[in-house]
């Protein structure tokens, strides 16, 4: 049933042939750790890489304070609206902001479009209010808001954070006031 070995020299071979398969699972087991540890590195900088753009798109926004409208002949010809940076943001590059306006009036355009703001203006939690005129700003001549009108108004920043409110215009329109809230 067991054979013995008595030659020395093929008891040698056997060893050291255990000795190379082994010397080759380890190399294999250390190729595949260098592999998983290169692996759970990038996954740890991207992980890293979109919690701070996710922090950024929630919390790197605009507040708006008011929005009133001049009041013209049963109709208010435009929009102003009075933006801060909400609380516990970074500073916001107000010309890379989209402002995206829809409802009863349809527009599309970005603030840098606007005469108003500069190429490089950006707006801290130290400047207070920063007003934008969405009536006759640039090239952004704004139709006019009839009575009972509404829009949406979407404000987008560089970093994918968006403000939005509503603008509704009173009806009946009071046009013995100068501005009216909307």
């Amino acid at each position: 049933m067991f054979e013995s070995i008595n030659n020395d020299q093929e008891r040698g071979q056997v060893g050291i042939g255990t000795l190379i398969v082994f010397i080759a699972l380890v190399l294999v087991a250390a190729i595949a750790a260098g592999v998983l540890i290169n692996t759970a590195g990038f996954l740890q900088s991207q992980a890293e890489s979109t919690g701070q753009e996710s922090t950024d798109q929630v919390s790197n926004g605009l507040q708006i304070a008011t929005a009133t409208g001049p009041v013209g002949t049963d109709q208010v010809t435009g929009a102003n609206i009075s933006l801060s940076v909400a609380p516990g943001s970074d500073p916001v590059n107000l010309s890379s902001v989209q402002v995206e306006i829809t409802g009863d009036i349809t527009e599309s355009f970005s603030l840098s479009d606007t005469t108003e703001v500069g190429d490089s203006e950006t707006l801290t939690s130290d400047d207070g209010l920063f007003r934008v005129d969405l009536g006759t700003a640039g090239n952004n001549d704004l139709q006019a808001f009839a009575e009972g009108d509404s829009a949406d108004v979407r404000l987008i920043t560089a970093d994918g954070s968006q403000t939005t409110t509503t603008l509704r215009v009173p009806d009946p329109l009071d046009e013995d006031q100068d501005t009216v809230r909307l």
